[in-house]
């Protein structure tokens, strides 16, 4: 039985260069990654700015039965004491193709944080779903 070590090549000097010595400064991975997490950063940041807006929830509640040309939607809004919502409410036909929108201003009672709000729809074909897309502050 022969037994084998494992030993390093032996270059000749000078025949090949400078040696390395295997270690490499990581200096481009990380400002790849520093570019890469302040841009994560601010996309977050502008994401939250535009949709991550909570103190205004709406829930459909129903809707009246719809017309050709229009459907009364019926909703509630949450919103901050003393401020109004702008909501954009959408009609639907039964395959899902949007037939009308519209943005609607509702207000609270003085006092109060929820709207309980019913807006009209224009539709361009009957319609036989009612939708809010979203409500922020209005203004």
């Amino acid at each position: 039985m022969s037994e084998t070590r494992a030993t390093t090549p032996a270059f000749p000097p000078g025949r090949y260069g400078r040696r390395r010595s295997g270690r490499r400064r990581p200096v481009l991975p990380i400002i790849a990654l520093a570019v890469v997490l302040a841009a994560s950063a601010l996309l977050s940041v502008r994401l939250y700015e535009r949709y991550g807006q909570l103190d205004y929830r709406a829930q459909i509640v129903g809707w009246q039965e719809p017309t050709d040309t229009r459907m009364i939607i019926k909703f509630t809004v949450r919103v901050p004491a003393g401020r109004s919502a702008s909501c954009v409410l959408r009609a639907r036909d039964f395959e899902g193709n949007e037939v009308g929108q519209r943005t609607a201003v509702v207000s609270p009672e003085p006092g109060e944080t929820t709207i309980r709000a019913e807006e009209p729809v224009d539709t361009t074909e009957r319609a036989s779903v009612g939708d809010v897309i979203r409500c922020q502050p209005a203004g």
